[in-house]
Order: structure tokens, then C-alpha cells, then sequence
């Protein structure tokens, strides 16, 4: 027989010894439930919740006043605001039908709302009257999340423009987006169930094991360049970036690939790199023709002052050589003093000696001076310093010095077992070069004539 219980209607069959469940049993099991569960009378009165259910509502309703529903508020989906008579529980005591299928949201003292998915049940005695309603709410919040968020995740992969593919660990594709259709011309249903190498010239098959090798590792490729092959068989450059999928349990399954085309960045580059070298050729063109015409103007100076004047185009030369086969932008630092002291290389590289970081790199700017100023210590140095012998020795040292502010370079020109050095009585292009150019350009720059070898010292910024 059915047996009424707070509210709630526990099963029990009579028998000898009594009846087979007791109403405290129901309740027992009732507030074991993980799922929130409460019971009204047929008028809609509350006369029993689970602690689950205390949970969900975020507080413990009245049993004296509470009807239809414990939730603190109510909202329909769209948010609009929905009367506890109005609730599906409302609903299903006035009808006498469970209720199924909707879903409300209910918002709880603290101001935090939950999702969640009503299931109410009329409850009947043996007469079938109508004598009150069991309910359980499920909170679908997070399911409702994972789902928006796939959809949202399915939204923005068949809208990109780049092409999403996935494949599993034999290489086998598994999807393939509107962008990969627009990009290598296959349809999906051309391509799913067929190996990612139909998109591999020949030339380029190879790469797949090596791929496939650190997604197992669990590794992510980054911006790959590469080339792949369209469905007509033309070629095309892109980026690609590879991650591993992996399952519930943490197993990797597979991997999705992000294939962007770069075609028209490659282009650009080529033709920047076709500027560069045509800048490159006429800059010494007319360096070039600068020397012949100074060769023929100035015929009346010694072969000294127009080796000299050689030298200085000689040291502009390499520096613009050296922007234009790195970027207009910055160069390694090293590089600069290495070219700047290849002339004297050849004759004195054991007796000139570079100490210092390698990666640090110098504005572009800031470059050709560099470049001249220390073209003309070693051409003094070579002349009538410590290279103008067979003991002598040059050590160029370079430290870094950070502030808050800045990262700054210390670079030191230091001359030893040279000739006694004695400062001259004029200044010279070299002299005016470096106190005056480099100290305005550069930052700070100090020439000392000490008696045991000439020191300069300069400080930038890097």
C-alpha cells in the first residue's frame, strides 16, 4: 500500500511482523541524495527538503511559509523574472502531469544564480486524489557552460579563416573546417577518413613521422613554415602550428593543426629582400664613385691623407653592408666590432682582443658612427700606437650596466706596450669623430692620451 510521509510517499508492503519500511527510512535515503529533492502538499506547500537541496537554493526556506518552490528568486531562461505560482512545480500540482523539459534559473540570497533542470512528479493516493508533489532539481550549470562553450568553440573554428584540421595519431584526418576547404580546396567530405599527407608535396612527406613523434611527447609545434599542396596540385607556404588532443583520461589521441597561409608574406619578403639587395649594390656604387672623384679632386693631398679618406668610405661601406644583410633595425653588437676591425685583422688578430656578452644588438642608428669611431682608433693605433710595433696589444671589452630605466653599454678601447703616447697638439678627423659624434649620438664618450696607451671609453644605450 502507499503511505503518506511528510509529504513524500514512501513504498512499504504489511506484513507480519509490521509494515515492511518506515516513513523515517524515506527520509533517510532522501537526505543521503546528492541531487537536491524537496516535497510540497497538494496546495504547494513545502513540507520536506534534502540538504542538497538547501545547497542549490543557497539557504533553508520556512517549512510554515514556503511554497511551490525554495529557491530564493526565480528567472526563465531568458532571464526575465518567474513567480514561485508560476513554477513548474506550480504547474504540475494544478495539472496533475509531471512536468519535463524546461529549465530555470534560481538565484540565491548572495546574488550567485544556478541552472538548473526542474523534474516535479505528482503524487496520488490509493484513491488517486491528488495529495502533493515530489521534485528534483539537477544544477545543469556546468554541462550548460561546457555546452555553450562548444558551440561557441564549433563557432569560431567554422568561421575562421584558417584552416583547423584534426587528425589521430596514424595521421588520419578526422575533421576539417570551412577555412581548410577555402585553403587546399577539398571538401570535407573529400578529405575525412583519408592521411594528412594527400596536402604533402613529395618533397615534404617525410616531415609528418617527425610531427607525429612529439605529439606523443606531448609537445606543441609553433609556427612551423612549410610548403603543402592544394586539391589542383598547386603549392602553397603556410604557418603551421600542431597540438596534441587528448582524451578524458589524459591519453593523447591526436592532434589539431592550424594551417595559416603566408603566401603573400613570403612575397613581400622576397621583394623586400630584392630592394634590400638593390640598395645594397647602389649604396657601393656611389661610394664607389665618391672615392674615384675624390681620387681625381683631391690629387694635391699625400697617398697618407688618401688612404685615409679610402679607409673612411671603406668603413661607412661595411657598415651599411652589414645593416643591409641583417635588418634596418638593430644588429648584433659584436658583429659591428668584428666588421669594423676586419682591415687590421689580418695583420694583428692575435694582438686585438674582444671581450664580451653576444647578445646584445645596436640600434641601427647608431651603428655607423660606431663604425667609423672605431675604424679610427684602429687606424691611429696601427699608425702610432700599440699596433705600430710587434709587442703591442689592443683588448676592446664590452659590459652591461641595467637601471630601471634602461640597459646600458660600457665599451672600453684600451691600448698597451705601444710607444709612450703623448696627447696631440691638434685634433684630428679621428679626435673630433669621437668626442664630438659619438658623445651626441651615442651617449657618453671620453678619448684619454695616457702615457702607457690611448683608452677610449663610450656608454649607450642598447
Amino acid at each position: 500500500m502507499k503511505v503518506r510521509v511528510g509529504g513524500a510517499v514512501a513504498l512499504a508492503e504489511r506484513g507480519e511482523g509490521g509494515w515492511g519500511q518506515a516513513p523515517e527510512f524515506s527520509r533517510d535515503v532522501l537526505d543521503c541524495l546528492p541531487t537536491a529533492v524537496y516535497t510540497t502538499d497538494a496546495g504547494g506547500q513545502i513540507t520536506y527538503y534534502n540538504d542538497a537541496a538547501v545547497a542549490l537554493w543557497g539557504h533553508r526556506p520556512d517549512l510554515d511559509t514556503a511554497a511551490w518552490c525554495g529557491s530564493w528568486k526565480l528567472f526563465w531562461p531568458d532571464g526575465r523574472p518567474m513567480a514561485h505560482d508560476e513554477c513548474p512545480m506550480a504547474v504540475t500540482l494544478r495539472t496533475g502531469k509531471a512536468v519535463r523539459g524546461l529549465v530555470a534559473i534560481a538565484e540565491r540570497p548572495d546574488g550567485s544564480r544556478v541552472l538548473f533542470e526542474p523534474h516535479p512528479t505528482p503524487l496520488f493516493d490509493k484513491a488517486g486524489r491528488l495529495i502533493g508533489g515530489v521534485n528534483m532539481l539537477v544544477d545543469v550549470t556546468e554541462s550548460n557552460l561546457a555546452k555553450q562553450s562548444a558551440l561557441r568553440l564549433a563557432s569560431i573554428v567554422d568561421s575562421s579563416d584558417d584552416a583547423i584540421v584534426s587528425k589521430d595519431l596514424s595521421g588520419t584526418i578526422q575533421s576539417w573546417n570551412a577555412g581548410a576547404e577555402r585553403l587546399f580546396g577539398y571538401t570535407a567530405e573529400e578529405v575525412i577518413g583519408k592521411p594528412i599527407t594527400i596536402l604533402m608535396p613529395p618533397d615534404r612527406v617525410n616531415e609528418e613521422p617527425g610531427i607525429i613523434a612529439r605529439i606523443v611527447r606531448g609537445e606543441r609545434v609553433d609556427h612551423y613554415e612549410t610548403v603543402r599542396r592544394r586539391k589542383d596540385g598547386s603549392h602553397i607556404d603556410i604557418s603551421l602550428t600542431v597540438s596534441p588532443l587528448k582524451a578524458p583520461d589524459g591519453r593523447i589521441i591526436g592532434a589539431s593543426k592550424i594551417a595559416r597561409d603566408i603566401t603573400d608574406r613570403m612575397r613581400a619578403q622576397e621583394q623586400a629582400n630584392l630592394l634590400l639587395s638593390e640598395m645594397k649594390h647602389r649604396l657601393k656604387n656611389s661610394l664607389s664613385i665618391v672615392q674615384a672623384i675624390a681620387s681625381q679632386t683631391l690629387g694635391s693631398i699625400t697617398p697618407q691623407e688618401q688612404a685615409a679618406f679610402a679607409g673612411r668610405l671603406q668603413a661607412l661601406a661595411g657598415a651599411q653592408d652589414l645593416l643591409t644583410l641583417k635588418n634596418l633595425r638593430s644588429v648584433p653588437l659584436r658583429e659591428v666590432l668584428l666588421r669594423a676591425l676586419a682591415p687590421f685583422q689580418e695583420r694583428h688578430a692575435e694582438r686585438i682582443v674582444l671581450d664580451g656578452v653576444d647578445d646584445l644588438s645596436l640600434d641601427a642608428g647608431k651603428v655607423t658612427l660606431l663604425s667609423m669611431g672605431l675604424h679610427e682608433l684602429a687606424t691611429n693605433a696601427a699608425k702610432y700606437g700599440a699596433l705600430s710595433n710587434d709587442t703591442g696589444a689592443v683588448h676592446l671589452t664590452w659590459r652591461v650596466a641595467s637601471t630601471e630605466d634602461s640597459r646600458r653599454v660600457k665599451l672600453t678601447w684600451q691600448e698597451s706596450g705601444g710607444p709612450p703616447v703623448e696627447p696631440p697638439t691638434r685634433k684630428g678627423f679621428g679626435s673630433l669623430l669621437l668626442e664630438q659624434a659619438l658623445k651626441s649620438e651615442l651617449g657618453r664618450a671620453a678619448l684619454e692620451f695616457r702615457p702607457d696607451g690611448v683608452v677610449c671609453t663610450v656608454e649607450l644605450t642598447v
